[in-house]
């Protein structure tokens, strides 16, 4: 992760002072560096030329104007630096990459913990606040599920299925991720301060919020393009008519992302926001092989936990011989230089294995999305 910088690096302190305006979400800040350039240029901008930006209005380019040399960044960097916080600037080492994937990425990520390139390999579990017995059962079952074969979990700390999922993950001795509305030194709710610090044993508390800023309902729905953002795919478990879960959902839609709804029961209010979702399109959950199936491809190439390189999630579900042949299929591209086909004879050389034995493999992995057989007895990689 980027180290805290000194109080003199003006970029990195233009970046927390523009984190810092309030009514300066992702979209608005990036409409304001693709009209000025960097942060340290907003701040040289007269109010004039702020509102030139579409949507900035007189109040809020007063706003940007009042803070270009106050003392609240030096002030944020200072609390980063006394309790521990990281600083992640968008674009700088350790930044998530598939969260720049996004339309509106933050620019500037506080984080409690560690985040790892293996958590690139995430799903999200959101859902209801005041959720059922059953849901958060089926989030603590699915999160362990997912943890168990090597995906990160990532969800928002709330009450019900949040916190289920959470503590799923954690119990199957996972990595999970909470990513906050309020600041990471100012944990809501606040019942759920032990459950932060788990959290943080595992994986990591993150906020696109100042650390110290305080809970208010406009904070929430934007932190959710985060939670969808961070992840391969997003399950719903549980969600009234009017969810921020469905909000998630829909913008992980919207991302590209794939989005699974776990069914409930016809008559119980929390389950209609789910039957929404299926009947829209959602994929049906009933177990973790349901979301297991669906998940792909990476974005780019990815380093699990243990060390491994993978290229599609596919690969964290394949058994030791589908490995070995797959790795030798990997050998043959790296010693070419990149991508290139492989013949079956080759693969038989290199694995010391049968050629039916390849050849059955080759289909395994081909059902699986991670070969693909081309004439000539030739495959390649998807």
């Amino acid at each position: 992760m980027t180290p805290l910088p000194d109080a003199t690096d003006r970029d990195i302190l233009d970046h927390v002072r523009l984190s810092c305006v309030p009514g300066i979400g992702g979209k608005l800040r990036r409409m304001l560096l693709d009209r000025f350039g960097s942060p340290q240029a907003v701040f040289a901008a007269s109010p004039k030329e702020i509102t030139a930006v579409g949507r900035i209005g007189p109040t809020l380019a007063g706003t940007i104007a009042a803070l270009a040399n106050g003392p609240v960044a030096d002030e944020v960097l200072d609390i980063c630096r006394r309790r521990g916080v990281q600083l992640l600037v968008e674009g700088s080492d350790g930044y998530p990459a598939i969260l720049s994937r996004i339309d509106d990425p933050p620019g500037l990520l506080f984080v409690r913990g560690e985040l790892r390139p293996c958590d690139a390999l995430a799903v999200s579990i959101v859902g209801a606040r005041h959720a059922t017995a059953y849901g958060k059962r089926v989030a603590s079952q699915l999160a362990s599920g997912l943890a168990r074969a090597g995906y990160t979990v990532i969800s928002g700390l709330a009450r019900g299925i949040d916190a289920a999922a959470h503590r799923g993950a954690i119990d199957a001795g996972g990595r999970t991720i909470a990513v906050l509305g309020t600041g990471v030194l100012n944990i809501y709710p606040p019942e759920h301060a032990d459950l932060a610090t788990e959290v943080i044993g595992h994986g990591a508390v993150v906020s696109e919020a100042p650390p110290l800023a305080e809970p208010h309902p406009g904070a929430f729905p934007p932190r959710n393009r985060i939670i969808s953002g961070l992840a391969l795919g997003t399950v719903v478990v549980e969600a009234a008519d009017r969810s921020g879960a469905l909000i998630t959902a829909r913008l992980a839609g919207e991302q590209g992302r794939e989005v699974f709804a776990v069914p409930g029961q016809v008559d119980c209010r929390m389950a209609r926001g789910c039957h929404r979702l299926i009947r829209d399109g959602a994929k049906l959950v009933e177990s973790v092989d349901d979301v297991l199936e669906e998940l792909g491809p990476l974005f780019e190439t990815t380093v699990t936990a243990d060390g491994r390189e993978v290229k599609s999630p596919a690969e964290l579900q394949i058994g030791d011989i589908e490995r070995t042949v797959l790795d030798a299929v990997d050998a043959h591209m790296k010693r070419a230089g990149g991508r290139a086909t492989v013949e079956v004879d080759g693969l038989v050389a290199a694995t010391g294995l049968a050629a039916s034995q390849v050849l059955s493999t080759i289909g395994v992995l081909e059902m699986r999305r991670i070969l693909r057989r081309l004439p000539g007895s030739r495959v390649e990689r998807v």
